[in-house]
Parts: C-alpha cells; structure tokens; sequence
C-alpha cells in the first residue's frame, strides 16, 4: 500500500513547502529520483552506499534498492554484481496523469499546464524490463512501480517553429502518489495476464484485454513467456496463440 504520508514528506524534503516561492530555476534536474529515494528511505545514513565498486542508491538490512527513472540497459553491471549477493528491488516510477509546462529559455516564462492525453499504467515498465530481460529470473530482482500524478517541465528548444518538437525534458514534480505494484517474484506476473483472456490468445487479443497497444502487448507476451508465466502454444493463422502456463 502507497505510503500518502511518508511520501508527502520525501516531497517536501526535495521541493520544500512554497515550490513556486523558490522558482523553477532552484530545482534538481532529478526530482523525481530524489524524491523517491528519500520515500524508500528517510535515513540519509542509508542512502548513496559504496558497494562492490558501485554506489547504491539505497543499503538497508542487507538489502539494495535502486531507483531507476528510464534506461534500464544501464543497470546491467550493477545487477552482474548485485544479485549473486544481495536482494535488489528497482523502483521505477510511472505518470498516471501528466501535466506539461513549457518553459521560455529566454524569459524564463512558464506555460499553463496542458494535460496530456497519455496516461501510464503497470504495463509501461515492460519494454524497460526488456533491456534486463536475462536478470528476471533472478530469484534476488524485485520491482516496485510507483504510479504517480506529475507535472512535467519541457523547454522550449526544439526544432520545430514552435520550438516542441526534439525538445528537452528540464524536470518532472511528482504531485499525487496514486498506486503501488509490487514483484517479489516470478508468480507475482500473473497479475499482468487479463482475467477476460481465453484459454488461448494471441498478442492482438491480449493487447485488446489489457486495454494497451498491440506493439506494447507484443513485448508483454515476450516478457511473460521467457519468464514462463505463459506458454506459446502454436499459431492461430500467421498469429502465435500462448496460454497461461499450467
């Protein structure tokens, strides 16, 4: 269950009380890697630990915690190293709802929040969880997905004439926690496997069950078959068909 409380006061320790009173200019490229660190762990004695030529973000009780925003590819040495000795949970964040503010690099001006019509959900962690995909076996690999409500600051210096498009993410403010999801191990997937699916699906139907994209649903499958939560079964036409595995 999402801590409200203690998050709110990971929130406050990063951004401080008047967020707008201290300007956009004051604020950590990494806000939201901040802010997570200290919900997992207030005790700044526990955090930033030199392990195995490495730093973890987080060594409490024998345990590694890593906060992993994007680019899980980056994670593979540390994981090499980690996992024979120690039980690893990455923690990854996810915009439920986001709402995006330009800002003006000349003027320093800020746009009114416009929100964006996608919305995150557990699923959008999996073509991460592809780039770790030979370490998910790994009876030590945890995950924890925090889905939180954001604002997310951009730049105005793309190329286009209105200066979006190839622009640069500045930062993101978590504003609401909403919901946790946890894997502590390799049957805690299952959660991912619609209740509505038949016996037998394919990868369109499971993207159709799912409520997600058929290219997003194809690295799901992907995922859930390699870790052996689902079977491949055959090919229904040019399809492959998979069921839960029994």
């Amino acid at each position: 269950m999402p801590d409200e409380k203690a998050f709110e006061a990971a929130k406050q320790k990063i951004i401080g009380v008047d967020r707008q009173r201290l300007g956009i200019g004051t604020l950590s490229e990494k806000t939201v890697h901040a802010i997570l660190k200290n919900y997992m762990e207030p005790d700044e004695d526990h955090q930033e630990i030199p392990i195995e030529n490495y730093v973890a973000d987080i060594y409490r009780d024998g345990e590694i915690i890593e906060i992993q925003t994007r680019q899980f590819n980056k994670m593979r040495n540390k994981l090499t190293s980690f996992l024979p000795l120690y039980p690893v949970t990455i923690v990854y964040p996810i915009p439920r709802e986001k709402w995006v503010i330009w800002i003006d690099e000349e003027t320093g001006e800020l746009s009114k929040p416009r929100k964006s019509p996608l919305k995150g959900t557990p699923y959008t962690v999996f073509p991460e969880l592809y780039k770790i995909k030979m370490f998910l076996k790994d009876p030590n690999i945890r995950l924890r997905l925090i889905l939180m409500d954001m604002e997310e600051y951009k730049l105005l210096n793309g190329w286009s004439r209105d200066k979006k498009k190839g622009s640069s993410r500045y930062d993101r403010i978590p504003t609401q926690l909403v919901r946790e999801v946890e894997i502590n191990c390799i049957e805690d997937y299952m959660q991912f496997v619609p209740y509505e699916l038949e016996e037998e699906f394919t990868v369109k139907e499971f993207a159709k069950a799912a409520h997600i994209p058929a290219k997003l649903a194809g690295v799901v499958v992907n995922i859930l078959s390699y870790i052996g939560t689902i079977d491949r079964t055959g090919k229904n036409g040019r399809a492959y068909s998979y069921k839960v595995h029994e």
